[in-house]
């Protein structure tokens, strides 16, 4: 038996039920890609449905404002992926649905991957979308490596062909990907419940116990931080929003305090206003007589 057959067998018995799995309609699926991106599964879950009834369809989101979308994403993170997805919105809406990866690769804000899984889920096609956790898991199955990285993409890439089935569910593969990182092959794996032990190169190691788990599998991204602050200028710069948001409009000489608890005007008031200016310049926020607002 083939290992993607008997991948999709478990699938079928374990798979998570996940609400965008439940539709083929490309809106509904970049939305939940773009949610997913550096957020948990079971928050995306409380956002996802709530987003759609709010911006049903692309010509919606197209004509939404700054301010009703930065609302409607307040709690997921990242904010620049709401105006990225606002963007694709409004590029699709004037040009039409792509109907190929390559098309959905034009789109400023989409990369391969998400172009790759919009054209799996969305649209039938025999793309193999690699992420983390396909990576992980594909790169121990495939290759044999406890541990692989992007530069590993292309080899399983070139696996594609064979690995995917000719006919059938193949679009479903990927999910269950997804769900055999989740529930099995994790950063410990549980090799012993594994579907796939017997066609994977690197169950006998893990099963010897002779593999060293790694304290981080991910290079850790190089973000900003000020002076002696606990976080990244990202958390500070949410927090800002977070305060226009609650509050409508904020005066920008008092704003470090709401989101810092170890503020110093004389030593960060110039932090905090280098960060009003970023949002500003990226469509967040405005100023006007000294106050920050949406």
């Amino acid at each position: 038996m083939k290992i993607a057959t008997k991948l999709l067998r478990w699938y079928r018995r374990l798979g998570r039920d996940l609400p965008w799995r439940n539709t083929r309609n490309p809106y509904h699926i970049l939305v939940s890609e773009v949610m997913l991106q550096q957020t948990q599964v079971d928050r995306v879950k409380l956002f996802y449905n709530r987003w759609l009834k709010q911006f049903p369809n692309w010509k919606r989101l197209a004509q939404a404002s700054n301010k009703e979308i930065i609302h409607a994403w307040a709690g997921l993170g990242y904010n620049r992926r709401v105006l990225a997805l606002r963007h694709i919105a409004q590029k699709i809406s004037e040009h039409g649905v792509p109907k190929t990866y390559e098309e959905w690769l034009i789109l400023k804000g989409i990369g391969p991957y998400t172009a790759s899984a919009i054209s799996a889920f969305a649209q039938k096609k025999r793309i193999l979308p690699i992420d983390t956790n396909i990576r992980r898991v594909l790169g121990r199955i495939l290759l044999g490596k406890p541990f692989s990285d992007p530069a590993d993409d292309k080899k399983i890439q070139k696996y594609t062909n064979t690995f995917l089935p000719l006919r059938g569910a193949y679009y479903d593969v990927p999910q269950a990907l997804f769900d055999l990182a989740s529930i099995t092959c994790t950063k410990t794996p549980n090799c012993g419940q594994c579907p796939l032990r017997q066609n994977c190169k690197s169950s006998k190691l893990f099963l010897s116990g002779t593999v060293h788990i790694p304290k981080r599998t991910i290079v850790a991204s190089k973000e900003h931080k000020h002076r002696n602050k606990s976080y990244p200028d990202r958390i500070y710069r949410g927090r800002i929003l977070k305060v226009v948001r609650e509050k409508s409009e904020v005066s920008i000489q008092k704003i470090g305090y709401a989101i810092d608890k170890t503020f110093d005007p004389k030593l960060d008031q110039s932090w905090v206003q280098s960060m009003i200016q970023r949002l500003s310049k990226e469509g967040f926020t405005k100023q006007k007589k000294g106050k920050i607002s949406l």
